[in-house]
C-alpha cells in the first residue's frame, strides 16, 4: 500500500471529509497540520504548487483535494493508485 499523506487545517471540512473517506476504506495516513507550523505549510506549497488544504499525496502522486479524491473515488481509480 502506498504511503498517503494528508496536509490539513484545524476547522478545515474538507479535511475532515478526506479523512473520514480514507479510514472508511481503511487505508492508514499521515496527517501534517499546516495550521500551526509555516515551515509546513511552505513544504505543502512548494509539493503542489497550491496553498488550499487538504493537499492529498499518496506515494510521490499528488493527489490535489479532496474533491479531485473522491472524484477518483467514483471513477474507480482510487483503489489502484492506494495499491501502489
Amino acid at each position: 500500500m502506498s504511503e498517503v499523506t494528508l496536509y490539513t487545517t484545524n476547522s478545515c471540512p474538507y479535511c475532515v471529509a478526506a479523512k473520514n473517506l480514507l479510514k472508511a476504506k481503511g487505508v492508514e495516513y499521515t496527517e501534517i497540520n499546516v495550521q500551526t507550523s509555516m515551515e509546513q505549510r511552505n513544504i505543502m506549497m512548494a509539493r503542489s504548487g497550491r496553498r488550499t488544504v487538504p493537499q492529498i499525496f499518496i506515494g510521490d502522486h499528488h493527489v490535489g483535494g479532496f474533491d479531485d479524491m473522491a472524484l477518483l473515488e467514483r471513477k474507480g481509480e482510487l483503489n489502484a493508485l492506494l495499491a501502489g
